[in-house]
């Protein structure tokens, strides 16, 4: 019903850049949360940023002042701009929105299949 397309992960050296998209498809209404979530090889997912509908954020203190999140609600989007690249954040990235889904008007938590990062030293 609903689908998350990510784009944007690659090869950078450390004190690179990368810009991550995540797109949202298919029955939707509103989307009151979108975000970004990484797990790196033989460690648990966890969050980087979230921001809501109505532009509130939340980051890991790891990435707080290097990386930004921004949503675009018209289009379903979410970004992370991801500066000062370190290797340790080499990972899989993948985006996360809890969506309202206009055909059943309940909330669905989705995942996207991620996107890799990885940063070389």
């Amino acid at each position: 019903q609903v689908q998350l397309v990510e784009s944007g992960g690659g090869l950078v050296q450390a004190g690179g850049s990368l810009r991550l998209s995540c797109a949202a498809s298919g029955s939707i209404f509103s989307i009151p949360g979108m975000g970004w979530y990484r797990q790196a090889p033989g460690k648990q997912r966890e969050l980087v940023a979230t921001m809501s509908r109505g532009g509130n954020t939340n980051y890991a203190d790891s990435v707080k002042e290097r990386f930004t999140i921004s949503r675009d609600n018209a289009k379903n989007t979410v970004y992370l701009q991801m500066n000062s690249l370190k290797p340790e954040d080499t990972a899989v990235y993948y985006c996360n929105a809890n969506t309202l889904v206009a055909v059943t008007a309940k909330y669905l938590e989705v995942w996207g299949e991620g996107t890799l990062v990885t940063v070389s030293a």
